[in-house]
Order: structure tokens, then sequence, then C-alpha cells
């Protein structure tokens, strides 16, 4: 047997009417996505069939599943027991897969077993966007939206989670003892006698929950970033915009061409922080472009020196503000801005006109800085507003110039964080408004990235077919 499933039917357009060709014309996306995929050469992307099951389920082709799941995630219809249903009333759907009608189970399995297949399909249409030139620019724009998880916040344990259980538990121990010695004091009566047992039952079930608790901590402390999830074990705890709120899921991020809003690449992740993303996210964005040199521009949430460097050795120029965590400017003092280096001297020139020179230079947290400063600080009049030190120090990494060049460009083009915001936040709010409230249906990040690559692949189509319509895909496909 081969890779895919003998007698698997491909088609069954035969059982139509031949009207039906002509009413599902050129002009309709469903013909998009039906030559789409029927293009592709589904063994070497490594699709499998699905296969007959032991309760008696057909097997199909996977080119019919796989149009079943594009014009699901086109039509905001994910779930698999929709697609089922779907398949059964909606005429194109019935049109573009056959009349062929899997059952709901068969249709999940399939989208379980060939999430590495979905992705590379994901990636053939981003390089037929590129052919079609839909990526002609050298510009993406770089940014990570939280989405949540099928995994509750009650599911989700941290230290300080367990922490505040406990304490909720212990205050409400102290209330039903409490309320059980004033029961004490009172005449017996059946009633009381039942209020006292009721009170005792919730005393032994916080009990309970004391020791699951302690369970749960032995299994949290043991994980490498102390926090579980009970029922999607790769999801995390994870801050939002919104001050005091957050959401249980992952990190999705994205490179998005500033010119035609075609995401790029995409990559989900269980962290909850960017700043370790920008170099790899950059470096997969210029692969997928196939230029020598890429612009990109994201938040103050990416400002990483160590991926900033990484970023432009690999030909890639970062455009991103860095964030303002100076104490001495916090406290209204001077901030290291106010200083100003002279390359052909190595020293700084502090706002009182002082010359700061080089005094040594160290590793910290794995970066060679080196030290500037002057002996004339405790004789300055601006001191009070410049330090409360001895002298006040300034530190320059080895490769700060990158970092000055960066904020030099961030200057001469201060449209770049709107630009940015205009580019990345509509395929994020465009994604989220498809999934609904829930965000993801699978568990673990392995399935849930073949969602993800889903999605995508909708999003990006919808794009194209917007901007330039079914024919010219069409025949962008055959050519």
């Amino acid at each position: 047997m081969g890779r895919f499933i003998a007698g698997a039917d491909r088609t069954q357009t035969t059982l139509f009417p031949l009207c039906m060709d002509d009413w599902i014309d050129e002009e309709n996306p469903v013909r998009a996505v039906d030559v789409f995929v029927d293009a592709l050469d589904l063994g070497d992307l490594g699709f499998e069939g699905v296969a007959p099951a032991s309760t008696g389920r057909p097997s199909y082709h996977p080119s019919v599943m796989l149009k079943l799941y594009i014009y699901g995630y086109l039509n905001r219809v994910q779930s698999s027991r929709r697609l089922e249903r779907e398949a059964g009333r909606n005429i194109e759907l019935m049109w573009l897969v056959g009349r062929l009608a899997p059952d709901h189970k068969t249709i999940a399995d399939f989208r379980r077993d060939n999430g590495a297949a979905i992705k590379r399909v994901c990636s053939r249409f981003v390089l037929l966007c590129r052919e079609m030139g839909l990526l002609a620019g050298r510009s993406v724009a770089i940014d990570g939206s939280k989405f949540k998880a099928v995994n509750n916040r009650d599911r989700n344990f941290t230290k300080a989670k367990l922490q505040r259980r406990r304490q909720q538990i212990e205050e409400s121990v102290a209330r039903y003892l409490s309320q059980l010695d004033t029961a004490d004091l009172q005449e017996p009566t059946e009633g009381m006698a039942a209020k006292t047992e009721r009170l005792k039952e919730k005393i032994a079930r916080l009990g309970d929950e004391m020791r699951r608790l302690d369970a749960l901590e032995t299994q949290m402390l043991s994980s490498p970033d102390q926090q579980i999830s009970l029922t999607d074990p790769d999801a995390r705890s994870m801050s939002s915009s919104g001050r005091g709120t957050g959401v249980v899921g992952y990190n999705v991020q994205v490179a998005v061409d500033t010119d035609h809003h075609i995401i790029v690449t995409h990559e989900v992740t269980n962290v909850g922080t960017d700043r370790a993303q920008l170099s790899g996210m950059a470096t997969k964005a210029k692969a997928v472009l196939g230029v020598e040199q890429l612009d990109v521009v994201a938040d103050r949430g990416y400002f990483s020196s160590e991926q900033i460097l990484a970023s432009e050795q690999a030909g890639v120029t970062v455009t991103l503000p860095k964030p303002l965590t100076s104490q001495a400017k916090a406290a209204g003092r001077y901030g290291k801005q106010d200083f100003v280096y002279i390359p052909d001297q190595d020293t700084y020139r502090c706002p009182a006109g002082e010359t700061l020179t080089y005094r040594y230079t160290n590793v910290e947290a794995g970066l060679t800085v080196s030290r500037y400063w002057t002996s004339a600080c405790p004789r300055c009049p601006l001191k009070a507003r410049c330090t409360p030190a001895p002298e006040r120090r300034v530190t320059r990494w080895e490769h700060e110039h990158i970092l000055e060049a960066m904020q030099q460009r961030l200057d001469a083009n201060p449209n770049a964080m709107r630009v940015r915001r205009q580019t990345v936040e509509h395929p994020f709010g465009t994604l989220k408004a498809r999934m609904g409230a829930s965000h993801f249906l699978m568990k673990t990040k392995r399935h849930v990235s073949t969602e993800m690559a889903l999605h995508v692949l909708a999003y990006n189509l919808t794009r194209a077919l917007s901007i330039l319509g079914t024919r010219k895909i069409l025949t962008a496909i055959a050519t």
C-alpha cells in the first residue's frame, strides 16, 4: 500500500448536474481552493491518507480532507463536528469535496496526524504569493499576541496562584471553625446538628483540596518554568496588554509584509515575552522572502541587545524603540541619552560640558561593556541633577554603535511605529475574530501549531483573493 490509501476517491464531481460547474464559476473563491490543492504534490509534502478504521469508516484521499479544512477555516468553521455537518448540507463544500461526507472522527484524525504537512502547505502558499508579486517588498513588521488555549485559568498553577489558593482555603477554614464554635455555644437542635455536619464536611473537603495542592506543588516545582497546566500541558499563564489581566495560552509570533499585510512566517511559542524572538523571526522572514537585506520594525517588547546584534549579523536592519528603564530619568535626573559619545576620542560629553574618559572594560551578564567617568563631578554645579554618587559613570556596550544607528533610524522615520501597528495588528485582529472567543480548539503545542498554520493559510488566501481576485490566482497556479 502506498502513502495514499488505495481506492481513496479524490473527487466525485460526476454526481453533480452539469449546471453546478457553471454556478461555481471562476470568480468563486472555492475554485482557488480546489485548483491550489490539486496543484500540490501531497506525497512530497508528507501527507498521509485516512486509512479505513476498524469501526468501518472509509478511506479518503488527503486532497479531499485538505480542501475540507481550508474551506472550513476560510468560513470560520474549525470544529470537526461542524465540518461534518457542512459537508452534508453546504452546496459549495459538496462541490469542492465531490459530495464525500467523512465523519467528524475522520476529519479530526486528519488534522491531528498531518500537522507537519499542513505547515508545509501554508509555507507553499506564501511562496506562491511571492511568485505573484505580493511579497516584492523588503520590509516586515514583527509582533506577538497571546491566544487562549483549551485550559481554564483555574487549571493552571504557578507559585503565586498556589499561595493565593492556600490563603483562601485557610481563611475559609478559619471562618467555618468560628461558626462551629458559635454553634457549640447554642442549644442543640436538629437544625443546628445539620448545620454542624455541613460545616464539618466543608472543612474536610478543604483539607482534601490542601492535600491536592501539595501534590500539585511538587509536580509544579519539578517543571522547568515551575508552572503546570492540567488540561493542556504546554499552555502557560501569560500577562496580556491589560493591567492585571492574563491568559493561559500561547504567544504567537508573526512577521507581516508591510505592503500587502501577507503573513510571511509565523511561530507558536509558550514563552510569555517577546525579547528572545526577534532574530529567529527576522531570519525566517528573510529566508522566505529570498532577499539579501531585510528591514524589520518591531515594538519595544523585542528590545534585546543580543537579539539586535544577531539580526544585524544576519543581514536584517532592525528599527524599534528602546524601553525607558533609566532609574535616573525616573527620578528626574539626567539619563544616558543626555550624554554625547565622541567616537574619535572614545569619550562622552556630559550636560555640563565635561569629558568622561574611558576607565576599564569588563563582562557583565554576558556583555562586554566599558566604563566612563570624570573626576570633575564633585565640583559640578549640575551634580544634584545628575547623580547622588561621588561621580556619574556611563556604561557603553562594545556594539553600542548598532543601537545608536537604530535610534537614528527611528528618529529619521517617526512614523515607523505607526506603520508597525497598522501592519501587524491587522492580521491579529482578523485571526482572533475568525477564531471566536475560545481561540484554539486543540491541545499541546504541536497540535496548536497545526491549527495556527490553517488559520494563517486561510488568512493569506483571503488577502490574496481580496488583492488579486480569483482569476489571477488561478492563472498563477496554472503557470
